[in-house]
């Protein structure tokens, strides 16, 4: 029937798309082999001049001009070398002129010994391999190998052809052949039409583009070959820098807190500092008088985890802390055990290990004992069973463990009166359990457990918090906002325990404290109990009997109380459900020290002339923070996710592009909008000032680059025209310093060039823009980053890049919660960087200060804001012992490129 598909329409259509992607894959690669032998020729021709080869008995014929090279290049060389594997053939066309239609050599460079054209990544087999032997001296032309039968007609060669041209014709044929042996890819570059450099071809050339100069390099992501075209500033790979460079980066200041989904989490030492935790670090806080400013004060960090950190506890001796991490995965997806790390606030040294491969998903709660002046270590895991163990924390020692119930386990401790005793409490129960045996017997000591029993009062749905009183009795703080006091019931005679007879406990009084749950208890050193609730985000301070003494209010954009830790003095410290870090009292209340975002970070941006920078996310929030005082200079709400912002040059405002399409400009004074545009119904990714100010350029999820011209303060702006021509999404881009052109990327990983100034055309002449200089390098793809790409990457391994204003390095923020340090430019396979841990998530974006001191990076998932101070060769201060990480490109990767001589 008409327009009725066969059963086998689909499969035809499928094999016929595979096919064309073949064709098109071998066309570019043609393009790739053909410029190394025009660069070839132009070698030979340098080296055996027109006179040297006249004076073998030779005539030199007139020149064609209409085989002329384009304006602007050199006329193209006539000697010609092909390698084909292990056979190579050597032919000297015995003209001066130009040589074949479509090939040139560009421009000339100078003399000196050739060197082979395949890099070093190039599998044996894998592609057809173009090198270049030491030349003979002027008028000698040496072959690499004798040639091979030289003067035998080939198969198909038309023996009508006059001996003229012969060589002509078999150099064709050699550089069609010989592309048939680069490796085939399922998928083609994208654009592949527009990679080469335009030039006329003859009468019946299929195609009319040919990379002249054939300067490149060509590397698979995902299948996908992208060619880079090297600067005619780079006579040879080996010229660029190699080692990591001399800069390292020191962790200066961890913006957030964790209090949106932790607990234990807030704890003051001996020393005064505040110990708390986000991502994989632990940040030792010191409440001001240090350096920062006000509310700044100092911090250091414990960097000794590998994954998210989740729980803490300090040892009695207010100097010694328990941190304890979720399980992950390494960067090739193996599995990291967690593990609990016991450390000294005072060193920042790791003490002992506790219990590595022995917890499952991670660390949940902890406690220190305090009756035997913290001998021992109580730990609850994630595993399904949330087994309960009991460790020596000396030797590192499991001396007790069992199954403590399949509902979750949110809190723990010893009693500190008697460490037999143990309490347990999350999902709708209250545990008490009695250590026996085992002390110094590895695994030999039991756990027995009692269940609390709620009788007459109502079972809560949760218990997320105990605190246990001076005269034995523990209260504990439950989802109905209710406090339960728990006393002792007589001893059960039966089971004794290390500390003589069992003790059981049941409820004996209940106080209703707060409207929702309650999150946090706290013990003062004056015997009063604290405790803060979530619903109404009440802080209340309670007397003998449950008497309320005094209360306040945390204001709502903190959000509510996550923990209580009691300070000098009278100073309180307060966490909050919206990772911010409370200090003040019950009398004057309470300001923030620390705050942060809530949710995943996407957009960055600093300030062109001072130390300040913006970020921006799915938690809503626009916030501008202080470098130098590392506090929050202010915050909106955009009520959409903010993915990306860039500061005008003069820095007076700021554009931030939304997840609908919709982009604002704001006062970075006053905070007001002065523009509000929406461009498509596609999430923006990426906007960018030209260095003069004068455009705007948008990139977006529906392949577009919107410009925009800007008036001379930033306020106002008019559409000036669109960038069209990429197949995929817009990730990146970045200006000339001229601020006439853009350099894009994809997520196809095209690389394209735009003519902003002449009309937003694209530049299809890609090799025309190898030595254009940008203002600024965020680009992941293009050849002066190329070598930032890890071994076996699938092209998403790299969220952001960025180059230092002095333009000696370049810092990458990779999917595997590292950031790294290349020198810039980053042009050499298997690049060694210095590598820097703390994030817990994937790290989205990294941007350096306008004097480039220091370096902002963000994380994904943890919603933590990382300054780093970057220090110089032997930098102002002790630099940290970073990893050296080579980056090696991936495996199947092919580099292809001709060299200067």
């Amino acid at each position: 029937m008409d327009g009725a598909a066969g059963p086998g329409d689909g499969p035809a259509r499928e094999a016929l798309q595979s096919l064309s992607q073949r064709l098109r894959v071998q066309e570019q690669e043609m393009e790739l082999v053909k410029a190394a032998l025009a660069e070839a020729l132009r070698l030979l021709r340098l080296q055996v001049p027109p006179s040297s080869l006249q004076g073998s008995g030779t005539p030199a014929p007139p020149g064609d001009s209409s085989l002329a090279a384009p304006p602007g290049l050199p006329p193209t060389c006539t000697p010609s070398l092909v390698s084909r594997g292990t056979q190579t053939e050597t032919e000297v066309e015995l003209k001066s002129s130009p040589g074949p239609p479509g090939l040139s050599n560009g421009p000339p460079a100078p003399q000196g010994p050739a060197k082979s054209l395949v890099g070093p990544n190039l599998k044996e087999g894998a592609a057809a391999a173009v090198v270049l032997a030491p030349l003979a001296p002027p008028g000698i032309l040496r072959p690499l190998q004798p040639p091979q039968r030289a003067d035998t007609p080939r198969r198909n060669s038309s023996s009508s052809s006059s001996p003229s041209e012969r060589p002509r014709q078999k150099l064709s044929r050699k550089a069609i052949s010989s592309a048939n042996l680069l490796v085939r890819s399922g998928s083609t570059e994208s654009r592949g039409g527009k990679d080469p450099l335009s030039s006329p071809g003859g009468p019946g050339s299929r195609r009319s583009n040919y990379n002249l100069e054939g300067i490149s390099v060509k590397m698979f992501l995902r299948g996908r070959p992208i060619t880079m075209y090297i600067p005619s500033g780079i006579r040879s790979l080996e010229e660029l820098p190699s080692g990591p460079p001399p800069e390292t980066l020191s962790l200066d200041w961890v913006y957030g807190y964790r209090g949106r989904d932790s607990r234990s989490n807030l704890f003051v030492l001996r020393s005064g500092e505040v110990v708390y935790f986000i991502a994989c670090v632990v940040v030792l806080y010191r409440p001001g008088g240090g350096p920062g400013g006000p509310g700044g004060g100092g911090q250091r960090h414990y960097r000794g985890h590998t994954d998210c950190v989740r729980c803490l506890a300090v040892h009695p001796d207010g100097v010694r802390v328990a941190s304890g991490q979720t399980a992950g995965v390494d960067k090739d997806g193996k599995p990291l055990q967690p593990v609990v790390h016991i450390w000294d606030s005072e060193t920042l040294l790791k003490l002992q290990e506790i219990g590595l491969g022995a917890f499952e998903r991670g660390v949940g709660a902890l406690a220190f004992s305090a009756a035997d002046q913290g001998a021992f270590l109580c730990v609850v895991d994630d595993s399904n069973e949330h087994m309960l163990s009991v460790w020596d924390c000396s030797r590192g020692m499991k001396l007790a463990e069992i199954k403590s119930t399949n509902d979750s386990v949110l809190a723990v401790g010893f009693n500190p009166r008697d460490s037999s005793c143990i309490v347990t409490s999350g999902k709708s129960h209250v545990h008490f359990w009695n250590w026996s045996g085992g002390v110094g017997v590895p695994g030999n000591g039991t756990l027995t457990r009692k269940q609390g029993v709620f009788g007459k009062y109502k079972k809560p749905k949760f218990i997320p918090c105990f605190v246990f009183l001076p005269d034995g009795d523990i209260l504990t703080g439950d989802s109905e906002g209710n406090i339960l006091t728990w006393g002792r019931s007589p001893s059960d005679s039966k089971t004794p325990g290390r500390g003589g007879a069992k003790e059981t406990y049941g409820i004996v009084a209940q106080a209703h404290a707060h409207e929702g749950s309650i999150f946090a208890l706290c013990l003062r050193r004056d015997g009063t109990v604290l405790s803060g609730g979530g619903r109404d985000r009440r802080l209340v301070q309670w007397g003998p009997g449950l008497v309320a003494l005094q209360e306040t209010e945390i204001p709502e954009h903190f959000g509510a109380v996550r923990a209580i830790a009691e300070g000098l003095g009278s100073e309180l410290l307060v966490g909050t459900t919206k990772n911010a870090l409370l200090r003040g009292d019950l009398a004057q209340g309470f300001s923030p020290v620390i705050q942060g975002h809530t949710d995943e970070l996407w957009g960055l941006c600093t300030h062109p002339s001072q130390n300040r920078f913006l970020t921006c996310g799915h938690d809503r929030q626009l916030c501008l923070w202080d470098g130098e005082s590392h506090a929050l200079a202010w915050s909106i709400d955009l009520k959409e996710t903010g993915l990306c912002a860039d500061f005008h040059p003069s820095g007076a405002v700021v554009a931030v592009g939304l997840n609908t399409g919709r982009w604002l400009v704001l006062d970075t004074e006053t905070r007001e909008i002065v523009s509000d545009v929406i461009d498509g119904n596609e999430q923006l990714s990426v906007v960018r000032y030209s260095p003069d100010g004068l455009y705007l350029a948008i990139g977006s999820h529906d392949n577009v680059i919107y410009i925009y011209s800007v008036s001379s303060d930033g306020a106002k702006s008019s559409r000036f025209g669109r960038c069209m021509g990429h197949s995929s999404f817009i990730t990146h881009l970045d200006w000339s310093k001229d601020g006439n052109f853009i350099m894009s990327n994809s997520g196809d990983y095209e690389i394209l060039y735009w003519d902003v100034a002449g009309g937003c055309k694209q530049l299809k002449n890609r090799y025309e823009s190898r030595d254009r200089e940008w203002a600024t390098y965020t680009c992941v793809l293009g050849f002066h980053v190329y070598g930032v790409w890890p071994d076996g990457s699938d092209g998403t391994d790299i969220n952001s890049l960025c180059r230092s204003h002095n333009e000696r390095v370049v810092a990458v923020a990779d999917d595997f919660c590292k950031v790294h340090l290349f020198q810039y430019p980053c042009a050499r396979a298997k690049a060694p960087s210095r590598m820097y841990g703390g994030h817990g998530s994937h790290v989205t974006s990294v941007r350096f200060t306008h004097d480039d001191s220091h370096l902002v990076s963000l994380g994904g998932k943890d919603a933590s804001i990382f300054q780093w101070r970057v220090l110089g060769a032997g930098g102002a201060g002790p630099a940290p012992t970073p990893t050296i990480s080579p980056c090696p490109l991936p495996v199947d990767a092919i580099v292809l490129f001709s060299r200067r001589i």
